[in-house]
């Protein structure tokens, strides 16, 4: 395909999570190629038709391009998106008369400082959120005070915040300051998730299927849901998609062929047999909300590993790639070597030798996911190149992932998911799967 204006950037995503561990903003960094002049007014109209106005998750548009931002402030319709200024750029004379003028006409603009920096009064007044990141002396300060309140019982009710309404923080790695900063210190959103933090905090209770999960699930069933919704919502639970195909080989069973697929085992198995198991899942099942953010990003793992085939590619290979993902880190979340989790499931051979070797035509669309979650546009840049994908092609395939978002996170109320928009079928440099 001729190149476009998403060829001339480098993407990279993180997720910005509410109190109720939902994602609530797609935080997507933009970086111009070395010598690229960007066309910003098509850059964002190609953001446009990717995102529209009533997206229910928010797009956060970061750039550290001086060129890149200022046009960025002076084009982005309000509707579209907010855009974040670095407060290194902010000292920009040029970067801050611009910031005046979009917060004039409606743009929301979001203050960014390196670690231990705050806004200074001055520039307050222009922004509608400060993202924060704490030094190291300030999160020691912030697990004393958790644990002083930890110590005296809930805060009052007339207790004030510890920080300003709409500050966010960037890089909270401790799994234990979660709810003190969601819940008790008035904090808006948290951008990145501590996921190593939060599976370590909760090995003893590994591989237990989300209970809101499974209630939904049942919920599903009950209103003679299709077979096809209920295996979208399994898809979105990436533990109890592994503890199904377990269970669906299992000895206990006795069937006489191997389940490879999550489909295939609902067409043997039925929705009857489906529920009680299901049921039975229930009294050892997770509430910990913590966990939904990494389910999310399995899933979210999944389907763009899907999105970066071809469009009219055969449903087997979508289920299989999407497979692939789901099961990329169950070893985290089982608490044993990926080997041994996988080997009490058969699966694919192309599945097994992406998750175990690296290697073989599924492992290109892993390791160019992968380097997406990074956030870091260099990586997904070297990522593209190293398989032969084009860059745009991938910028396009994450753009249709992240605008589904409403779909991926596991609620406690069953959600069937909304048809996905239709993608339009053009050729494209990827990997063979042949």
């Amino acid at each position: 395909m001729a190149a476009g204006v998403l060829h001339d950037v480098s993407l990279g995503y993180q997720l910005l999570w509410n109190a109720q561990r939902q994602p609530d903003q797609v935080w997507l960094t933009l970086e111009p190629h070395a010598g690229q002049v960007v066309n910003t007014n098509f850059l964002l109209a190609s953001l446009a038709t990717q995102w529209s106005a009533d997206q229910p998750i928010g797009l956060t548009l970061s750039t550290r391009s001086a060129a890149l931002l200022a046009d960025l402030l002076d084009q982005t319709h309000p509707s579209l998106a907010r855009v974040e200024v670095a407060d290194t750029l902010l000292a920009n004379p040029a970067i801050a008369q611009r910031v005046v003028r979009a917060r004039q006409r409606g743009l929301p603009l979001v203050w960014r400082g390196e670690p231990g920096a705050h806004i200074q009064p001055a520039h307050a007044p222009n922004f509608a959120q400060t993202l924060l990141s704490l030094s190291p002396e300030d999160t020691l300060q912030h697990l004393r005070q958790q644990r002083i309140q930890a110590k005296a019982g809930a805060p009052s009710a007339g207790q004030s915040s510890v920080f300003s309404p709409g500050t966010l923080l960037d890089g909270v790695a401790n799994a234990g300051l979660l709810d003190y900063f969601l819940k008790q210190a008035g904090v808006s959103g948290l951008l990145g998730w501590p996921c190593e933090d939060v599976l370590f905090a909760c090995r003893q209770t590994r591989a237990q299927p989300s209970w809101h999960a499974l209630q939904g699930l049942i919920a599903l069933i009950q209103a003679d849901a299709a077979m096809e919704d209920v295996a979208a919502a399994l898809s979105q639970e990436p533990v109890l998609v592994y503890r199904f195909l377990r269970y669906a080989n299992s000895a206990a069973l006795g069937l006489n062929r191997d389940i490879t697929a999550l489909r295939h085992g609902l067409m043997v198995l039925g929705l009857g047999r489906l529920k009680t198991w299901l049921q039975d899942q229930l009294p050892h099942a997770c509430k910990d909300l913590n966990l939904l953010p990494i389910a999310t990003l399995m899933v979210i793992r999944a389907r763009f590993m899907t999105e970066l085939l071809d469009a009219g590619a055969a449903s087997a290979l979508q289920h299989e790639l999407q497979l692939c993902g789901l099961l990329s880190q169950i070893d985290l979340l089982t608490g044993e070597p990926l080997q041994q989790a996988l080997h009490t499931i058969p699966l694919p051979e192309r599945v097994n030798a992406a998750l175990l070797s690296h290697s073989g035509p599924y492992w290109p669309y892993l390791d160019i996911a992968n380097a997406f979650e990074t956030g870091q546009v260099q990586a997904t840049r070297e990522a593209c190149q190293r398989h032969g994908m084009d860059e745009e092609d991938a910028h396009l395939a994450l753009l249709r992932t992240l605008r589904a978002l409403r779909a991926t996170p596991v609620k406690p109320s069953p959600c069937l998911r909304p048809p996905a928009p239709a993608r339009q079928s053009h050729p494209r440099a990827h990997p063979s799967l042949h």
